[in-house]
């Protein structure tokens, strides 16, 4: 990632939320500036955007910004979404006497002025720091406080209590030597701004914004193609637990399964058979959901999708998944017709850790964002993961791939490992398939499933075909031995429910959550290592 699309993540201090950026499908634009405190009114202070269109017919079109509410409806676009209660740096680069906007960064805006120091420096030296790292220093900042009204608090009340929030900003950013040339509060369709040399050209009451999409960046945007996501708040919905009345009977279901499966996980010789029926289980509902018909609006999306997943078969498959290796093995399913279905189900089953099952949500989140990232939906991917570590802050795979979608990696590296993973799989199961042509499986109407026929690599001279051996360990788990366990990449070393290792000592985990439920984990951590190579 150029320093054009940069982001930098931090977690907050406050605890509220992980800063994030903007992603590569945002348009890329130019900026020149001037300080706002040294020129007799904003008019005079412009800010120029261009983006390349690939299918416009007149290439690289220039858009320009000349009042600071151009640049407050511009924000959305520079970030991909419309933030809510959050601070937002966007680092500016001059070039040729014309700037670019780089990095952008947010944070939510803490509850407790107490931590706003705190919030303000780590901002500040974050996006600086992952400036250069990508190899280009910000000459200056723009920054951006968006907080509606609440509890009969006005818009402008709003804006004089973050007043204090700016100059700690401001002051953050100069003490890098990189000053904020304009700093704007968003607030209820208002903007003010903290800059304004005060002789008259801003209202006390604060500048209507324009209607959005009514911009000239609106308009290059949507000639570019591009949307803008709704807010923050809105897209975790689709992931957070259920707080409804069918949350009890999920829970319910997530005991019974808990009760069944952990035992069959921590089980050496049933082990693979469960992984299978997990796998298992989680192709037919992926078909069961893209046979769906399309219904619009996310909302009704996901009801829709919730309602075609039961309670027992989802609570099998969320226990399941706690099991590393299975879950490495349907990560395969990242791109093409498979990665749609995919983020479908693991949204669902997110939204279907309830109660006590909050732990478990921490693998479908990260395979949630795993699959969004994968597909190019940075955004997305970034909360997926983010909430996937709040869950679980020692989950591996989702921190290494926190680490690797922050700082702007190609997931590339990763598809590569999981579809070698696969190709190897399916070689070795061909190989072993019956010879009645079926493998035993049955699909939902319960008919057979054909085993699929993968042509194997042919010997050197045209000698019959190689079978890849798998090396087994020691004390004959299966797990490869040139890999290293799960436990070796940073993971505890695994328990069963009475603390004792499990049977063979192989590599997994196991922890005890509350209300006496055992949340296992077993695997190689395969994921986890190809994330690792990539960061």
């Amino acid at each position: 990632m150029g320093p054009e699309h940069g982001s930098e993540e931090r977690g907050s201090p406050a605890g509220r939320e992980d800063a994030t950026a903007t992603s590569h499908e945002q348009p890329s634009v130019h900026a020149r500036h001037e300080d706002a405190s040294t020129v007799p009114g904003h008019d005079e202070a412009r800010v120029y955007a261009g983006h390349r269109s690939a299918t416009g017919p007149c290439g690289e079109h220039q858009v320009t910004l000349r009042t600071p509410a151009e640049l407050a409806d511009a924000l959305p676009y520079l970030l991909g979404y419309r933030p809510e209660d959050s601070i937002v740096l966007v680092a500016l680069h001059d070039r040729d006497g014309r700037g670019r906007f780089g990095g952008r960064a947010r944070l939510g805006i803490p509850a407790q002025a107490d931590d706003w120091l705190a919030v303000a420096e780590q901002l500040a030296h974050g996006l600086v720091t992952g400036s250069e790292r990508r190899g280009a220093r910000p000459e200056s900042m723009v920054a951006f406080l968006c907080q509606d009204p609440s509890g009969g608090e006005s818009a402008r009340e709003v804006m004089e209590r973050l007043r204090p929030l700016s100059q700690l900003l401001r002051r953050a950013c100069g003490r890098l030597d990189v000053p904020v040339v304009e700093a704007l509060c968003i607030s209820d369709g208002r903007f003010w701004s903290y800059c304004c040399p005060g002789n008259g050209c801003c209202s006390s009451e604060g500048e209507a914004m324009g209607l959005p999409g009514t911009s000239v960046l609106a308009a290059a945007a949507t000639y570019a193609g591009l949307q803008v996501r709704g807010t923050l708040r809105e897209l975790r919905a689709r992931l957070i637990p259920w707080v409804t009345a069918a949350a009890l009977q999920q829970e319910a279901a997530l005991d019974a399964a808990n009760r069944t499966v952990v035992p069959r996980i921590l089980d050496e010789e049933d082990r693979s058979a469960m992984a299978e029926e997990t796998v298992e289980l989680a192709h037919r509902l992926m078909g069961r959901l893209a046979a769906a018909p399309h219904v619009s609006g996310t909302l009704q999306a996901d009801l829709r999708d919730d309602e075609l997943l039961g309670h027992d078969e989802v609570a099998t498959l969320i226990v399941g998944l706690q099991d590393r290796s299975t879950r490495d093995r349907v990560a395969e399913w990242m791109e093409d017709d498979e990665a749609g279905p995919a983020l479908r189900l693991w949204r669902a089953l997110s939204r279907r850790c309830v109660g006590a099952y909050g732990e478990h949500a921490a693998a479908p989140l990260t395979l949630a964002g795993w699959v969004a990232w994968s597909s190019g939906d940075e955004l997305e991917a970034r909360e997926a993961l983010a909430m996937a570590l709040a869950a679980d802050r020692d989950y591996l795979f989702a921190r290494l791939l926190h680490q690797a979608c922050n700082e702007g990696l190609d997931p590339e590296s990763i598809r590569r490992c999981l579809r070698a993973e696969r190709k190897n799989r399916t070689e070795a199961e061909a190989l072993e398939a019956p010879a009645d042509g079926f493998t035993g499986r049955k699909s939902e109407n319960g008919a057979q499933e054909p085993a699929r026929h993968i042509a194997c690599t042919p010997g050197p001279s045209g000698t019959s075909p190689r079978r890849r051996r798998r090396a087994r360990s020691e004390d004959g788990s299966g797990v490869r031995a040139t890999r290293r366990p799960s436990w070796a990449l940073g993971e505890r070393r695994p328990r069963s429910a009475d603390g004792t290792p499990p049977v063979g000592d192989g590599p997994g985990r196991a922890t005890d959550n509350p209300r006496g439920r055992t949340r296992a984990r077993r695997g190689t951590g395969g994921c986890g290592k190809a994330a690792e190579a990539s960061t």
